[in-house]
């Protein structure tokens, strides 16, 4: 049986992660991939699990990571942005014969992207339980769960263990599926997303991360079942439309999106998480989380970098107060 896990701020210990730590580089063009030569601009720090557990900490929430990174300057560009951010990298192993990951980016004419990723062969794959792991792991209050983690060797026994540890200690868990229908269909993947639910107190998806969490298509009948296993909270993040919380505590809340000039959408759900989660770790209510993971990701978009929008709730006070004012007028 699932034990009650609340996200209030009596469960104590830092939020924290395991997961790939890269570095993405990007096309100053529009085009259709990387076929001929370009101007480039980077290396801004990325990886989903990066850019949450930065933004957890730019909002006051004590955060770890546990990832792997190159004996290069890629990977100590990751660990100082961290670093200086507030997070603990106590936990982060430097592996002197493999390389920090890296992500190229390019954007089509429609919007969409093309990456050149190089993870599979990246320090990423040599994250490993290790001793300053283990001890961030029994000082942890809340995991954090990227669906996509799951792809990488030995990452997902991490994960796996820091839930156990912190389940039984009363702490809880928050789930960003960061996965597509067509990857739950084989029993072993739909097992992975179903034993990952059952332990989950927040689950983060958008649209069809929700059908494929759920296994439904109509949304209501999909947050019903979800809320019926357990799950105390889901948020789904509707991107520019903003996002809805639903919860037996608090019923649905709607709030909109930011009405911003979309720069760079790399990041902007990661933060939108952690800033939700963050939140409600500090005790406010869902609406007024909601409200910040909002403006959080709005933030994101709006710079040129995965973590570059990242935000304390003072800078993002003065955004939401520019943006009221800028409709105003």
């Amino acid at each position: 049986m699932r034990q009650v896990s609340a996200l209030a701020p009596h469960t104590k210990g830092p939020t924290i992660t395991a997961g790939e730590i890269l570095v993405e580089i990007m096309a100053t063009t529009v085009g259709d991939g990387f076929l001929e030569p370009q101007a480039l601009i980077g290396p801004f720090p990325s990886g989903a699990p990066a850019i949450f557990i930065d933004q957890v900490a730019r909002c006051g929430g004590s955060a770890g990571i546990i990832a792997a990174v190159g004996d290069d300057d890629f990977g100590r560009l990751n660990i100082e942005r961290l670093r200086r951010d507030g997070v603990d990298i106590s936990a982060i192993a430097t592996i002197a014969d493999r390389p920090t990951g890296s992500a190229f980016v390019r954007y089509r004419e429609n919007g969409a992207r093309d990456f050149v990723f190089n993870i599979a062969h990246s320090a990423a794959r040599e994250t490993h339980m290790t001793d300053k792991a283990q001890a961030l792991i029994e000082q942890a209050g809340h995991v954090h769960v990227m669906g996509s983690a799951f792809a990488i060797a030995g990452i997902g026994e991490i994960i796996l263990e820091a839930i156990k540890s912190v389940k039984l200690r009363g702490g809880s868990v928050s789930f960003d599926p960061n996965i597509r229908k067509e990857l739950v269909q084989d029993d072993e993947g739909r097992k992975l997303i179903d034993d990952l639910l059952d332990v989950t107190d927040l689950l983060l998806p958008s649209g069809e991360e929700l059908q494929a969490a759920s296994g439904l298509d109509d949304e209501d009948a999909a947050i019903e079942k979800l809320l019926a296993s357990g799950i105390s909270e889901i948020v789904l993040k509707r991107g520019a439309g903003g996002a809805s919380h639903f919860s037996r505590a608090h019923g649905r809340i709607d709030a909109p999106g930011l009405m911003v000039s979309e720069i760079d959408p790399t990041g902007a759900g990661d933060c939108f998480g952690a800033t939700y989660l963050t939140c409600r770790r500090l005790g406010m209510h869902p609406e007024q989380a909601l409200a910040y993971a909002n403006a959080s990701g709005a933030h994101n978009v709006i710079r040129r970098g995965p973590m570059e929008g990242a935000a304390s709730l003072s800078e993002l006070d003065a955004f939401m107060a520019a943006q009221i004012s800028g409709e105003a007028r």
